[in-house]
């Protein structure tokens, strides 16, 4: 008999990218069963700290608040170099100035929220959003800047925003590590045999989307709301890279340096829990 799994990713194209081809049966998962759900990343966030979902794409920051419940898979990951969230306003203002400011957030969970949060302690007064709805709380005057992630980095420049500060390169300079902005977990409770499989399902999925780029392409626009195929071929190669078939050595590393810096700040709880199964 098969078995069905709750999987929860969101409608951005490197998503749809990638679990196209899991959830269209087009690589073997064996006796599992794929029931889709799409949403943003912060709610995909708030589910899985509620234990709702199987497998499910989070921020690394959320991991770090659910790592006792699920455990992180070697596939499917946003982590890249040049693709850190940013921090943007109406003028050309030090990030400094910004303290006490109000700053509009992707979301409680998020990695962007995070690295805001270790690079300047003092910006902590946030308004979260969805972050289609960043920019046009700047622009509005409703905060004093915003947090853009995903294709926002991609359009900002004609709204006439200006870039304040780039977390990913501020990461890279003071790391030298790619930046962990996303990952893909499984509950423990599954069972290492169904982790397992799932985790190979996963790195088939991403290795047959990268060798067949156009074959999901109906499929992304459906998800991609607006966006045009410009933006959403950018943001792809952008956030689907060999870091997305497997972590490795580096990026593991780059995840652990994040945790380990989020725990020393008090932003995540402590665990002894692995990462992996």
């Amino acid at each position: 008999m098969s078995k069905e799994l709750t999987l929860g990713f969101s409608p951005c194209p490197n998503d749809t990218f990638m679990f196209y081809p899991l959830v269209h049966n087009l690589v073997d998962t064996g006796d599992l069963v794929y029931r889709e759900r799409l949403e943003d990343v912060e709610t995909l966030n708030q589910l899985a700290l509620k234990g709702e979902l199987d497998v499910s794409k989070v921020s690394y920051h959320a991991l770090g608040h659910i790592r006792d419940q699920y455990v992180l898979l070697r596939s499917g990951s946003a982590l890249g170099r040049g693709c850190g969230p940013l921090l943007v306003a109406t003028d050309r203002i030090n990030p400094a100035d910004l303290r006490g400011k109000t700053i509009a957030v992707p979301g409680r969970y998020t990695t962007a929220k995070l690295l805001l949060r270790l690079f300047d302690p003092e910006l902590d007064n946030f308004i979260v959003m969805p972050f289609n709805e960043i920019m046009d709380a700047v622009l509005s005057g409703n905060v004093d800047a915003g947090l853009i992630i995903h294709e926002s980095r991609f359009t900002y420049h004609g709204f006439g925003l200006h870039k304040l500060l780039d977390l990913g390169e501020w990461w890279e300079g003071e790391t030298g590590l790619p930046i962990p902005l996303g990952g893909i977990v499984a509950r423990r409770s599954l069972g290492v045999e169904t982790i397992a499989a799932v985790e190979r399902a996963l790195k088939a999925g991403v290795e047959y989307a990268r060798a067949h780029p156009a074959e999901a392409a109906r499929y992304i626009s459906e998800h991609a709301q607006e966006m045009s195929p410009e933006v959403c071929t950018a943001h792809i190669g952008l956030y689907v890279n060999d870091f997305s078939n497997d972590l490795g050595d580096e990026g593991v590393q780059a995840i652990t340096c994040l945790l380990q810096r989020a725990e020393q700040a008090g932003l995540i709880p402590p665990s002894t829990v692995p990462l992996f199964i």
